[in-house]
């Protein structure tokens, strides 16, 4: 078969410009805010509507239930199964708005303001949904047929943890099956920088809780006899790192999987300080030593503190000492180390540091490893020609330092190769209020997809 040309897709999108974008905005109207209960039958609906949306596209669409929220489930098949098949991964929660007041306009209502939509989700991941969902379509319909099977799983809780998603993943494990797998949830350097991911950090949280006394204490009755239990955490918590920013928990790197050479000169390393500083007010840096910014935020584990609480923090004054101190602390980690592993050594070495009458509990949440990608396969450089196509540039390899935990159990599910892509940018303010996105990088996102499709079509055996 001849699959659509660039050309073609430019001209459906032109064609269909209008269309597109009253979808877009009806899709962004939906308050799909995962993490709130009170907002499940909106996202009931968002699911729905997707649903109809992609039966009416051509693809054979289901919700499949789940302990959580419903996900949507739509393939087209009609290949066979001796032909390759591509399973296309995103979701459509989004993250409360919260602060209101700082929104400029309505968070789910739209507006264009500098060719750039303004909603929650605009970006993540609505927007990056939404334009390969265009692509599908375009697809579908210029060339009549497909001569690949493709499969769009669009999962409704990524944004409160997918504890229900990823409750059926084993269930749905011969409609998951495919060849490639496409994560449309990343992002990319700048506005005008080409680049794919190859991996991100795994992840592991825990809550920390140091007490001592039964009740609070008055500083003045009990200062210099009792423990402060604010002290003996921050004690505890400051000496996780040296002064060189390496982490001091015992067997922290023990089964670190570190990059060849090769494949690290594959990686573009590059960082802007001064646009970082600039992007985002910050003005002190952390990096390990021996590593550059962007090698400790990439293929480097890392321990923060996520927050601290304890005694009296309102207005004004309340001289206790606190019968308890909190910490939530977090690790990123990176391919060989074991979630479970991590949590242990830090509950070890809370436990057996802290000092003499100090009680220590760690509660550990669900973790999940880093996941990276192969350099070589079909995928990743189908992906990768297309954004040197769509952009007229080179494509950059890189990786990504947060975490998307279903990445890991999709690609075990799957047994697919994964390619991690996208065309969302830092300054689109995901998760913070006035999240936007570009309608120039939507049509651009739209145009990649369609060129992996097309080249699907033509290029794979």
């Amino acid at each position: 078969m001849t699959a659509p040309s660039t050309q073609q897709f430019k001209q459906w999108y032109k064609d269909h410009y209008d269309e597109i974008l009253q979808d877009f905005f009806t899709f962004l109207s939906f308050p799909s805010i995962s993490t709130d209960p009170q907002f499940n039958q909106h996202s009931r609906a968002t699911a729905d509507w997707l649903c109809k949306y992609m039966n009416k596209m051509g693809l054979e669409t289901t919700l499949w239930e789940t302990p959580g929220l419903p996900s949507v489930f739509g393939e087209y098949k009609k290949a066979g199964k001796h032909r390759p098949t591509l399973l296309i991964y995103q979701h459509y929660d989004v993250q409360p708005v919260d602060p209101i007041e700082l929104w400029k306009s309505d968070p789910f209502k739209p507006v264009i303001k500098d060719n750039k939509v303004y909603a929650r989700g605009a970006s993540d991941n609505k927007g990056q949904c939404f334009y390969s969902l265009t692509a599908v379509k375009a697809m579908l319909e210029l060339a009549k047929e497909l001569n690949f099977n493709l499969k769009v799983f669009i999962e409704g809780e990524e944004e409160s943890g997918g504890r229900g998603t990823t409750a059926i993943l084993q269930e749905k494990k011969a409609e998951l099956k495919a060849d490639h797998l496409l994560v449309i949830d990343f992002d990319i350097p700048g506005a005008n920088e080409p680049a794919i991911t190859l991996g991100m950090r795994g992840i592991i949280t825990l809550e920390v809780e140091c007490s001592n006394a039964s009740i609070d204490l008055h500083s003045g009755a009990h200062g210099g006899i009792a423990m402060n239990p604010n002290r003996a955490l921050a004690t505890l918590l400051g000496q996780m790192w040296d002064k060189h920013g390496k982490v001091q928990i015992p067997h922290f790197y023990d089964d670190l999987a570190p990059l060849s050479k090769d494949h690290l000169s594959l990686v573009d390393m590059s960082f802007d300080e001064e646009r970082y500083k600039k992007s985002f007010g910050v003005k002190a840096f952390c990096n390990e030593e021996g590593y550059s910014i962007q090698e400790s935020n990439w293929i480097r584990p890392t321990l923060e503190i996520n927050g601290m609480s304890g005694g009296y923090t309102g207005q004004g004054f309340k001289t206790v000492i606190p019968a308890k101190a909190h910490a939530k602390i977090s690790c990123r980690l990176v391919p060989n180390q074991d979630p479970n592993k991590i949590a242990k050594a830090i509950t070890d070495y809370l436990t057996s540091s802290a000092p003499k009458g100090i009680e220590i509990k760690v509660n550990p949440h669900h973790g999940a490893p880093a996941y990276r990608s192969s350099f070589d396969s079909f995928i990743v450089k189908t992906s990768a020609l297309a954004y040197e196509e769509i952009f007229g540039k080179p494509c950059k390899y890189r990786f990504c330092g947060a975490s998307v935990p279903i990445v890991v159990d999709l690609a075990k599910v799957t047994e697919a190769e994964v390619a991690l892509i996208g065309v969302a940018v830092a300054e689109d303010d995901i998760h913070a209020p006035n999240e936007h996105f570009g309608l120039d990088r939507f049509e651009k996102g739209y145009l990649i997809i369609g060129r992996i499709l097309s080249e699907l079509s033509t290029n794979h055996k």
